[in-house]
């Protein structure tokens, strides 16, 4: 006869149940783990996310590189781009997972678990920056294998770091919240483009002086560009003026719109 549960003992007060954030915190890091084990077993989606970069910084080098004058080597201008080019694409991709979740149905088998948006939505973007930061070091390596030549310091690396991981936090809630808005996989990819799009009319692959004039404005006023320039300035040990401040400050703004759009979604969408 199996063993029935002995109350506890006089005087000894039953364990209390884990706090309101405890119990937020597991169900985060158990939906994070969900997210990765589907990433791990999407094998296409992992070869896209890591090779399409390093594609594009080989065609931009060898291709192009050449006709391109930048003041430099041109791999030594453009890493910093592809860098961010790496981290825009691979955290959009959070739009399509989020958005298949919703026509899986598998949020509503959640919601009968008493697990609200919050978790669910925190995982994959948490999710989304650990896939990035893996394909940020492979871009890493192989820039560095045809010869860049980085000059900063331990204190520039973790500051570069910083920034292009808020960055990805950013892009990566932002998403999350078009997936909420999107009825479908691939309408969330669409949705998504935009943000893919943005490294390239900025100072990436080429200097702004370069672009016609009337792209001049819209190059050095939006999110990327400072934070190209300021990965750019504290990677090769350049001034950076205020373009870590203005990057910062684009970042902020990017996540506090994703986060507080992202609650309104989810409700309207599982209502």
């Amino acid at each position: 006869m199996p063993d029935t549960p002995r109350p506890p003992a006089a005087g000894r007060p039953s364990p209390a149940p884990p706090g309101r954030l405890a119990l937020a915190l597991h169900r985060t890091a158990t939906l994070t783990g969900r997210r990765i084990r589907i990433s791990r077993r999407d094998i296409d989606a992992i070869i896209t996310a890591l090779l399409l970069p390093l594609m594009l910084m080989l065609v931009f080098i060898y291709f192009f590189g050449g006709a391109i004058d930048t003041g430099t080597a041109y791999v030594t201008y453009v890493v910093p781009g592809i860098l961010v080019l790496c981290a825009s694409f691979g955290a959009s991709t959070t739009a399509v997972g989020v958005s298949e979740d919703m026509k899986s149905g598998i949020i509503d088998r959640f919601r009968s678990l008493d697990v609200g948006g919050t978790p669910v939505l925190t995982g994959h973007v948490v999710a989304s920056a650990l896939r990035n930061i893996l394909s940020t070091a492979l871009v890493l390596t192989v820039s560095l294998l045809i010869g860049f030549r980085p000059a900063a310091s331990a204190a520039d690396w973790l500051a570069a770091g910083g920034l292009l991981l808020f960055f990805v936090v950013a892009v990566s809630w932002l998403s999350a919240a078009l997936g909420l808005l999107a009825r479908s996989p691939e309408v969330a990819g669409g949705f998504t483009f935009f943000m893919t799009f943005l490294p390239y009319p900025s100072s990436a692959f080429v200097k702004i002086e370069t672009m016609p004039d009337w792209l001049h404005a819209f190059a050095g006023n939006q999110p990327v560009t400072p934070l190209i320039e300021s990965l750019r300035g504290l990677l090769l040990d350049q001034p950076v003026g205020n373009a870590p401040w203005i990057a910062l400050a684009w970042c902020g703004g990017l996540t506090l719109l994703g986060v507080a759009a992202s609650g309104p979604l989810f409700r309207l969408r599982t209502r």
